[in-house]
């Protein structure tokens, strides 16, 4: 074939190429290439646009205490999001292969990438929701300090009007005079409400006297509808069932005892002469739980509703790299006498090595736009505390005080921060191409 003949056929097939190329060129021309290039240019502009401030936004960023925190939270997030999703990721892929229900564990892990990241966020921020009855993470957290730390049912009460107690410090009360055998002892208190007695509360009844012993009686001196006498037991007067009483003399417990469910108590003849002190125990505030929400833990508490969306993720990508693994590489290890952590850390991870890499690097990419979990999970309160870029790009260029110029130049230092990851993938596919 003459050589003109073939110039011709291979400048026709270019052109073709081209034509189907083109509205891709152009659809990535005005999605891609001119938002870049418009941001670049706004961002060395102030923000009505008209003042070239150059690198002025730039400098504000560094100097903005707001922004500093955006960064180092994201930093945070880059850290740990993405190792924390591919670790549980190869952990699960590693351990569901066997079991005989693993495909069914694999789903069930994998389902939280179904949902979006709002609803994720909806999610999580009842789960994170302080009050036990409403969050699931504070209700389990609750529910295993109680179990050894009981709190007390009577965390409000305290010594009424004229009453023969006072604060002893610390949160306790103590008798103003010494007690004597045979002599019932009133400890009155007020300050419960009748709906938050606990349940199964008596009336309470007058301690009688016993010889050679002290007696009384620890009660809510209150009548509902008032009346009633102070510091007196009356008939429908309900009873502080299981509070701890303690003899005191010379600053030292001599006898202790708890009461009844109809709130009296008796004492040996040790504790004769001697102060009642109602301990602080008996009013310790009912644990509430951990403010996961709070300024300290809303970064991690964000970091944790990631991690359960992405690392079902994780675990297909790795799982499917796992079952590429040669099966007679494995049995060959252990035939040797390699235990199931050397086999797993020797060879499993090295074969694994270029999954776990793609696994990384896809997340880190995802973490760095992190935006919408963190804004609908972290209150209003704690948003600047649970700061990410992405969510501070959002609140500078839309939000009531916009500063377009100062959210184009955070958007192209998310930009040149995603570039590095992107390049290293980059390389890695054609590394992998070349093979």
């Amino acid at each position: 074939m003459p050589v003109a003949a073939t110039s011709r056929e291979a400048r026709r097939r270019r052109l073709i190429a081209a034509a189907f190329l083109l509205p891709a060129l152009v659809l990535l021309g005005a999605l891609v290439v001119h938002p870049i290039g418009y941001s670049v240019y706004r961002s060395l502009f102030d923000r009505s646009g008209d003042s070239f401030v150059g690198a002025g936004n730039y400098r504000q960023i560094l100097s903005d205490d707001t922004i500093r925190t955006a960064l180092k939270n994201t930093a945070v997030w880059v850290v740990l999001a993405p190792t924390t999703a591919t670790a549980l990721g190869l952990m699960f892929a590693v351990l569901t292969e066997r079991v005989r229900w693993g495909t069914a564990f694999k789903l069930l892990v994998f389902m939280p990438m179904a949902i979006s990241m709002l609803a994720a966020g909806i999610i999580f921020r009842l789960v994170y929701d302080h009050d036990p009855d409403r969050g699931i993470a504070n209700a389990v957290w609750v529910g295993v300090h109680d179990t050894f730390a009981e709190s007390s049912a009577f965390p409000k009460a305290r010594p009424g009007r004229d009453s023969p107690l006072v604060p002893a410090g610390g949160g306790a009360f103590v008798t103003r005079d010494p007690v004597g055998a045979g002599t019932p002892a009133a400890l009155p208190l007020v300050g419960v409400a009748p709906e938050a007695l606990p349940e199964g509360t008596r009336t309470a009844k007058a301690a009688p006297a016993e010889p050679g012993k002290v007696t009384g009686t620890a009660w809510q001196d209150f009548t509902r509808g008032g009346g009633g006498r102070t510091n007196a037991v009356d008939p429908t007067e309900s009873a502080f069932a299981g509070m701890r009483i303690e003899a005191v003399k010379d600053g030292k417990v001599v006898a202790s005892t708890t009461t009844r469910a109809d709130g009296t108590f008796t004492l040996p003849a040790a504790a004769d002469g001697a102060l009642l002190r109602l301990p602080a125990s008996n009013f310790r505030e009912a644990y509430s739980g951990v403010q996961w929400l709070g300024p300290t833990l809303v970064t991690p508490a964000v970091i944790g509703a990631y991690v359960w969306m992405w690392a079902g993720f994780a675990m297909v990508l790795i799982g499917a790299g796992l079952a590429a693994v040669p099966r007679e590489l494995l049995e060959a290890a252990r035939v040797d006498g390699a235990n199931e952590w050397q086999v797993f850390r020797r060879i499993t991870v090295p074969v694994l090595a270029p999954v776990l890499v793609v696994v990384l690097v896809t997340l880190v990419i995802n973490v760095m736009k992190v935006f919408d979990l963190v804004f609908v999970i972290a209150p209003g309160a704690v948003q600047d505390d649970a700061n990410v870029l992405a969510l501070q790009l959002y609140r500078t260029s839309f939000g009531t005080d916009a500063d377009p110029g100062l959210g184009s130049a955070i958007a192209v230092l998310l930009l040149v921060l995603v570039v590095p990851v992107m390049l290293v993938n980059i390389r890695r596919l054609r590394k992998e191409g070349s093979r």
